[in-house]
């Protein structure tokens, strides 16, 4: 019984010896300073995606969007007269609403308003009989967009920073920086000359040439301007990104 009791004592021994004493403050892992990282400057960090992956995502749409209608309608204005031309410009747009919503696929809500827009202007060409009238339209529309383009930069509210936001999920802090702020402010100006240049272009060939002349050649210098504006924005993005994101590395720098 006694060598049971000692036996007891010793096991317990070791539950009354004092813990072990908290590590040095040089072994403890480093806290997270309050001021490192883009909180120093006031902005969040923002990669862009790669440009190939961007224009990968973008062909499919410009090809089914800008290239096809221009080809079908012409197709269908050569074959079939005017009025069979405005028909099958709208038989493409409803046909790719049905045949996104059989496969299961959700339709864009902006696809549903381009079908409303041209039925519209394909009604109120075929009651005037004049093609004119049905590509009017549109570059009456870009006109009102390159006017607001332009309008948003004296107001100090770029157009192109809300669509940027509507596109991309860019945070908020970085949109605030004031070197995104002037870049946006740049870039609407540059957008409202693009669009405007495209209205002129479109508005002299519609009144000057042939429909068949206005349908290529507009189109080939159209997607020739917005290629220039697109490059010259993601090339101005860029830039803009490296300046803004090398900022907290020099606010920690020793010689900041």
């Amino acid at each position: 019984m006694h060598t049971d009791r000692g036996a007891q004592h010793s096991m317990e021994r070791p539950a009354s010896t004092p813990a072990d004493p908290p590590p040095a403050a040089s072994e403890r892992p480093p806290e997270p300073s309050a001021g490192a990282g883009p909180q120093d400057t006031g902005h969040g960090a923002f990669e862009l995606p790669q440009v190939k992956a961007l224009l990968l995502h973008a062909l499919p749409r410009f090809l089914e969007g800008v290239i096809a209608p221009v080809a079908v309608f012409y197709a269908a204005l050569v074959l079939l007269g005017l009025n069979g031309a405005l028909v099958a410009a709208v038989a493409w747009v409803y046909g790719g609403i049905a045949y996104r919503y059989l496969r299961g696929h959700q339709v864009p809500g902006m696809l549903l308003l381009a079908a409303v827009g041209v039925t519209v202007r394909a009604v109120l060409a075929a009651a005037t009989h004049s093609a004119v009238v049905y590509f009017l339209q549109p570059t009456l529309g870009t006109l009102i967009v390159s006017m607001s383009f332009l309008a948003s930069v004296p107001l100090g509210r770029p157009l192109a920073k809300k669509l940027a936001k509507d596109m991309a999920p860019i945070p908020e802090a970085f949109l605030r920086h004031e070197r995104v702020h002037q870049f946006f402010l740049r870039i609407s100006l540059l957008w409202s000359m693009v669009l405007f240049a495209n209205v002129i272009i479109s508005l002299w060939m519609l009144f000057n040439e042939s429909i068949g002349m206005y349908l290529w050649f507009r189109t080939g210098i159209v997607a020739g301007l917005g290629a220039v504006g697109v490059g010259v924005s993601v090339w101005g993005f860029r830039r803009c990104l490296r300046h803004v994101n090398a900022e907290p590395a020099r606010a920690g720098s020793p010689s900041a």
